[in-house]
């Protein structure tokens, strides 16, 4: 007989997405992405961070300040470094994530091909940012739709 409580591909996925947040150096907020194929099968995963050679010790991560004192023109977002990650043809895949994707990360999954879009919060909602992405994932065709919290709790111990 098999095992019937185990967790389901959605609850999987968004918590492979949470545990890469983890790997965030940003003080305040950390986002993970994971992008799945349509076999269920993951092909990428990020989190939000410095460029590959931009040292994160020697980076802003301020929020306010002088424009380039700060974390925003220089942080790369979750949804990028998945995108960037991959090795993969992403047409057709879906995009899990913790944060629902600006406008930048929405051009990008777009132009990725990715067809899907699973957020577990959007704390933007309402923004320009968020709006122009509803409006270019409404133009594309991209469905979205916000993650259904089931309330199971995942321990990991290392």
């Amino acid at each position: 007989m098999k095992r019937e409580d185990h967790i389901s591909w959605k609850e999987y996925f968004m918590s492979i997405a949470l545990l890469s947040a983890q790997r965030s150096k940003d003080l305040n907020t950390q986002v993970g992405a994971c992008i799945v194929n349509e076999e269920n099968k993951i092909v990428s995963v990020g989190y939000n961070g410095m460029p590959t050679g931009c040292g994160d010790d020697e980076m802003p991560w301020e929020r306010e300040g002088a424009y380039l004192e700060t974390k925003y023109p220089f942080v790369c977002h979750a949804e990028l470094n998945a995108i960037l990650n991959s090795n993969a043809d992403l047409h057709g895949c879906t995009l899990y994530v913790t944060l629902f994707p600006c406008n930048e990360c929405a051009k990008a999954i777009i132009q990725s091909g990715i067809r899907r879009v699973v957020f577990l919060e959007n704390k933007y909602a309402g923004t320009d940012s968020i709006l122009a992405s509803e409006m270019m994932f409404r133009m594309t065709g991209i469905a979205c739709e916000p993650y259904v919290r089931t309330g199971r709790e995942l321990t990991i111990s290392l």
